[in-house]
Order: C-alpha cells, then sequence, then structure tokens
C-alpha cells in the first residue's frame, strides 16, 4: 500500500505542472462533473457511484465501491468559442490562438482509493476548475480611447487545483458518512486594458485610490492603462496561492434500489495570490509608460456549494440519477480585489465588481448496462451567476446549459475505461455599463468538452 500512494504522489506532482493548461469551466469557474461516470451523466454525483471522483462531490460515495484498492488516472479536454462584439461598430475579438493560446486545454486526474470493511480512503488530485481567454493584441479590445490602437494583449487563465484526502464509514447497512480534507492551489494570469473612462468611472465610484492615481491624472492625454500580470510559459501564472477547503456528505439507503446522498463543500481559504505585474498607462501624447511591481489579488475564492441527491435502480440494467445543487457564489465573488506597488513606490488598488449571484443547478443521468458496456447519458441546467452589467471580456459568460454522453467499458473483472463527452449550448451576454466595459459588448460562449479515464482495481 505504501508503493501506491508513492505513485499517486508522483503523478500529484505531475498534475500540478501540467494542470496549467486547464481552462474555461463550466459552471463559472467550477466544472460541470468530475470524473468520466459523473460528467456522462449530467453532473450528478451525490447519490451513486462515480468512482475516486466521488471524493470531489460527496466522500461518502466511496463507501459505494468495491471492497480492495483503486487506482484512477484521467485527463479532461476542454475545448472553447468565445467571440466578443462590439455592438456600436460591429467588430469582433475571437479568443484563439494569437500568442500562448489559452486552449485546447488539458487537466490530468489521479486518485488512489482503498476500502477495507466500513472503512473506505481516498487521495487525489483533481482540476477543480478555472478559465480562459485569448484575444491577443490587434483586436478592438486592444484600443484605448479615442481609437487609439495600443498592440497590448487581452488574456486571462485562471487555474485551480484541489488535493483531497477523503475518508467515508458505513456506519449501518443504510447510513454511511464521509469527509474530505483539500489542499488547493490557485494560479492566475491576467491581461486587461482599461480605457480612461473605464478608470475614471473606478475612480468616481471610489472603486480606485492609491498614490498613482493622481500620476495617471497629470499625463497630458491619458487614453488608459493595461494591467499584466502574465507568464507566458506552458507553466507558471503570474500571480498564485495556496489553501485549503472540505466537504463533508452522506448516502442513506432507502432501499437495495434507491439512495439518498447529500453533501456540503465549504468556501475555499486560499490566500491572497501575489506575483509580479507591469501597469502599462497608455498617453496619446507620451506614449506607453510602463511600470514595473509587485501585485496581489486579494480573497479570491472558491464557493460553498450543498448538492442533494437520488438514484433509483430500475433493473438490472437500467439506473437513474438526479441532483440538485445551490453554489454560493454571491458570498464568494462580490469584487475582483487588486493591489499593484510599483518599484518606485506608488500604488494602486481597484475593485472591479463582479456582484455573482447564488447559483442553482439541475443534473439528470441515467446508465444502461449491457455485457461490458455500461452507456450512459445526461443533461445539465444552471442559473446565470454572472450579472450582464459586471462582464468583463477577460472573464466571460459560462454556459448554463449542457447535455452529456458516455460510456465504460470492462477490459477485464481489475480494470475498465471510462469516457464522457459534455456540449455547453452557446451563451450569449450583453454589457453597455461602466466600469467593466467601455464599448458595448456581447459575449458569446460555448464548449465541447471530454474526459477519459483508466481504472485498475486490485
Amino acid at each position: 500500500m505504501k508503493s501506491n500512494f508513492k505513485v499517486v504522489r508522483a503523478v500529484t506532482l505531475a498534475c500540478l505542472g501540467s494542470a496549467s493548461q486547464l481552462a474555461h469551466a463550466t459552471d463559472a469557474f467550477e466544472m460541470e462533473g468530475y470524473g468520466p461516470i459523473s460528467r456522462a451523466m449530467g453532473g450528478a454525483a451525490t447519490a451513486l457511484n462515480i468512482g475516486a471522483a466521488g471524493m470531489m462531490s460527496n466522500p461518502a460515495t466511496l463507501s459505494l465501491m468495491d471492497q480492495g484498492s483503486e487506482m484512477h488516472l484521467g485527463l479532461d479536454l476542454i475545448t472553447t468559442n468565445i467571440n466578443v462584439q462590439d455592438l456600436a461598430t460591429g467588430q469582433n475579438a475571437s479568443s484563439n490562438n494569437h500568442n500562448n493560446n489559452r486552449g485546447p486545454y488539458f487537466a490530468p486526474e489521479a486518485a488512489y482509493t482503498y476500502h477495507s470493511g466500513p472503512l473506505a480512503l481516498g487521495i487525489g488530485a483533481f482540476a477543480q476548475g478555472g478559465l480562459g481567454t485569448e484575444y491577443g493584441t490587434s483586436s478592438f479590445l486592444s484600443t484605448a480611447t479615442g481609437g487609439l490602437a495600443t498592440g497590448l494583449g487581452n488574456s486571462s487563465r485562471l487555474l485551480v487545483l484541489n488535493i483531497p484526502i477523503a475518508a467515508s464509514y458505513q456506519i449501518s447497512d443504510r447510513l454511511t458518512v464521509g469527509a474530505s480534507l483539500e489542499a488547493i492551489w490557485q494560479g492566475l494570469n491576467l491581461d486587461m486594458l482599461l480605457g480612461a473612462d473605464q478608470i475614471g468611472s473606478l475612480i468616481g465610484s471610489g472603486r480606485a485610490n492609491g498614490s498613482l492615481i493622481p500620476v495617471l491624472g497629470g499625463l497630458p492625454d491619458l487614453r488608459g492603462a493595461q494591467l499584466s500580470m502574465t507568464k507566458n510559459q506552458t507553466l507558471g501564472s503570474g500571480v498564485d496561492g495556496w489553501g485549503w477547503g472540505g466537504r463533508i456528505g452522506m448516502t442513506y439507503k432507502l432501499s437495495n434500489e434507491t439512495i439518498l446522498g447529500a453533501d456540503y463543500a465549504l468556501e475555499s481559504k486560499v490566500s491572497d495570490m501575489k506575483g509580479q505585474a507591469i501597469l502599462t498607462a497608455v498617453d496619446g501624447i507620451a506614449g506607453q509608460i510602463p511600470l514595473q511591481g509587485t501585485i496581489v489579488v486579494r480573497d479570491f475564492q472558491m464557493p460553498a456549494k450543498l448538492d442533494v441527491g437520488l438514484s433509483q435502480r430500475l433493473s438490472d440494467q437500467w439506473m437513474m440519477a438526479a441532483d440538485l445543487s445551490e453554489v454560493f457564489w454571491r458570498h464568494a465573488m462580490q469584487n475582483i480585489n487588486v493591489g499593484f506597488v510599483s518599484d518606485t513606490g506608488g500604488n494602486l488598488n481597484m475593485l472591479l465588481p463582479q456582484n455573482y449571484k447564488n447559483q442553482t443547478i439541475l443534473s439528470l443521468g441515467a446508465a444502461y448496462q449491457t455485457g461490458n458496456w455500461t452507456l450512459r447519458g445526461g443533461a445539465r441546467i444552471a442559473t446565470q451567476a454572472l450579472p450582464s452589467n459586471t462582464l468583463l471580456a477577460v472573464i466571460p459568460a459560462t454556459p448554463t446549459k449542457h447535455i452529456s454522453a458516455g460510456f465504460s467499458y470492462a477490459i477485464s473483472s481489475q480494470s475498465h475505461v471510462d469516457l464522457a463527452y459534455s456540449h455547453a449550448f452557446k451563451d450569449t451576454m450583453d454589457n453597455t455599463s461602466l466600469p467593466n466595459t467601455s464599448a458595448p459588448i456581447q459575449v458569446s460562449t460555448s464548449e465541447n468538452n471530454m474526459t477519459l479515464a483508466y481504472v485498475h482495481r486490485f
């Protein structure tokens, strides 16, 4: 067993590096399901056996797994189609392969579980979520106030890696409880150009302050400013931080065919993300004036979440499941709180409003087993968490409607392969409001995602 945990530790370190390719998640910043079984069933996971990925949803479901040890190795592939249109001019900006492309995105996952008697244990590394855009340096988003082309980039990449240690205990034939403690790493790259009117709106509403404000105001013809905290590397983030999270869960067998499940995930407690940045003032007369410095993104957290689920086995072949979830974004995502200190001593603080709403999600799934095959399908419908008047082009609205399908194939009695595909239907949102946009914009986003896993029991 010790050797097995050494394998997981090595794979976890690999995930920490390669997960930097993760991008746009689907339920705001979070994945629409963990592991191929849940993903294929619309994200349902609270009251059924989804394997090792259960430690990312309801850790009590680990006790639904077979007795013995199990190794899970998987890979997520996320492809996004994001387009931003200037509603005044008709110009478009697409998130494509301009520089260090934020897609397609790969997110590996690895886990080990051990189930003996009433006790089940697990440790893993999963991509919890993120987002990514890459608009390049020549679109209308790189144009400052007055139509001044800047050649400055607009892009984003948020990565959230979750490393859970989970335990589940079967108290009786009907009741099982579980809990997990999670190490969480977050990294953010961000290039964002703000027009002079956006800066003025932030100052006027009390959302921007610091000793650099009069410096910017003293320029002869200020047109805007770009904040860049990006490492243009396959690995690495401009700012990052570590923290922790956790969740508790339970399952209750109403009958041999019916399982009720519930879980609650805590809001994350991640330290302020810190790193190096460049603040570039854009002036129509003086040109571009870059200031090197340090930056901090304060109190950027993943939200608390409550799930209630039910699974029903209809026959030896058919099973159905449903989850109802409430994601508490309202408390976690009110502002993007940024503080910049230049190497020369000046400082700038900004609060970019987000004002997320709590999100309600319904997940539905079905599975049919025949021979070595298990076929799955599902759907997922969510309310929109982001208000339109706080939409940022580099943090676009996320899709809220998904369909999914997948399968498992038993290679042997000890191993199987799981595959899932999900499609996020195009979601469109407009924003005509300062301070988060200067031009009136419309953002359209759709996705095609796949996840593959190999599972071996021993």
